[in-house]
């Protein structure tokens, strides 16, 4: 072994670039590997054996799994993504308008207190309360 200190002005520019490539395209051939991982999951048209034939297949020999399984279902990754996207955003909306109407009313303790005010300012009758106040203990 020798002692060779490198220095900065030691390690070429084009030594720098490749190296940068090199991590950038490792970094790539992660993101492509959890893509594909997360689409054999996803979709639901592959049957559990089938699910666990690609997960080995992409585990055991990842380059030659994740390319094989590129070009045997990669035309239909960008549909479930679409379809999952489409699901998320449906079930984000029902949560939204779900919780929006739920604001709107206070509850029960707050219908009984409007009740109330109505039946002091003369609007309603005292039978008209009672009947409006058990639809809401009710409800």
């Amino acid at each position: 072994m020798t002692n060779t200190l490198y220095l900065a002005y030691d390690y070429p520019l084009l030594g720098a670039f490749w190296t940068m490539m090199w991590i950038f395209l490792w970094i790539v051939w992660i993101i492509l590997l959890f893509r594909v991982i997360g689409d054999i999951f996803r979709d639901d048209s592959l049957s559990g054996w089938a699910k666990t034939g690609w997960t080995f297949f992409v585990i055991v020999l990842p380059y030659l799994g994740v390319f094989v399984y590129l070009v045997a279902r990669g035309r239909g990754m960008g549909k479930r993504d679409q379809e999952h996207a489409r699901a998320q955003r449906e079930s984000i909306d029902a949560y939204i308008r779900q919780t929006a109407e739920g604001a709107g009313t206070g509850g029960q303790a707050d219908e009984l207190a409007k009740l109330s005010e109505l039946r002091n300012k003369g609007d309603i009758t005292d039978a008209e309360f009672q009947h409006a106040k058990q639809k809401v203990l009710t409800s």
